[in-house]
């Protein structure tokens, strides 16, 4: 972002050095506005209730797949909810990674309206005593009013189930869309009340620089990032290693 870069700049002609002290010093920077916006997630509800949200294409069915394996590893028991009502192929693949990971798994029948599978979902979740219920609500361009305006509805449901929820609200974003992201980010918060970024594909060709606009002019954190198709390739975002990769073109 042009923000993020004159905060660069204007550190380093305040400092005004050269090579390996320049590398280390723009680092630094980087790193201070990543970690500075980190906060820590609300706990203390039962069940957490994670609402997962985005365009389409971001691999946003498939990072909920990822993240309840990533959930159930750490000891977690994790529910998954299909909330996209539209696509019967969406909820089919987040199915399959359901069994994949071996967790719970919630559907409901196409055509049916989201916020009641919701509903469903975190009741199931209290009967079941489930840690974590992982709502993956339908793919939708945040220009479309009608469809924001359900995220709200879901949000309103949650809440009235558990105090608090959705707790967590994390938008799944495309590392290779550039400034786009930033609109897209800034509905989702105005609409969602989205808490945190999931960066996907970072194992491909780009860098995933929007990592350091979106802490910077948004303020908002990134949780985890995509690096790979497979189950084990979802993993929590480190500041550090994230300012490593990005001089070293590991991703």
């Amino acid at each position: 972002g042009v923000a993020a870069t004159d905060q660069i700049v204007a550190a380093v002609r305040a400092r005004r050095v050269r090579g390996e002290s320049l590398r280390a010093l723009v680092k630094a920077e980087i790193r201070a506005i990543l970690a500075g916006v980190d906060q820590p997630v609300a706990g203390g509800h039962t069940p957490h209730v994670v609402l997962v949200v985005g365009v389409n294409g971001t691999g946003k069915t498939t990072t909920v797949g990822k993240l309840a394996h990533l959930i159930k590893e750490s000891g977690k028991t994790p529910l998954i909810c299909a909330a996209d009502t539209f696509r019967a192929a969406a909820v089919e693949q987040l199915e399959v990674w359901a069994t994949r990971a071996g967790v719970d798994f919630i559907r409901a029948k196409a055509g049916s309206d989201p916020a009641a599978v919701v509903f469903d979902a975190v009741a199931a979740g209290k009967a079941r005593k489930s840690d974590v219920v992982l709502v993956d609500t339908a793919g939708r361009l945040h220009t479309k009013t009608n469809l924001m305006n359900e995220l709200d509805k879901i949000r309103r449901i949650a809440a009235r189930e558990v105090e608090g929820a959705p707790h967590e609200v994390l938008l799944v974003l495309d590392a290779t869309v550039g400034q786009n992201g930033l609109s897209q980010a800034r509905e989702f918060m105005n609409v969602a009340g989205v808490n945190g970024i999931v960066l996907t594909k970072l194992d491909g060709t780009a860098k995933g620089g929007i990592a350091v606009a979106i802490a910077h002019d948004l303020k908002l954190p990134i949780r985890y990032v995509g690096v790979g198709e497979g189950i084990d390739d979802l993993i929590p975002f480190s500041p550090d290693e994230y300012v490593d990769a990005l001089f070293e073109n590991k991703w």
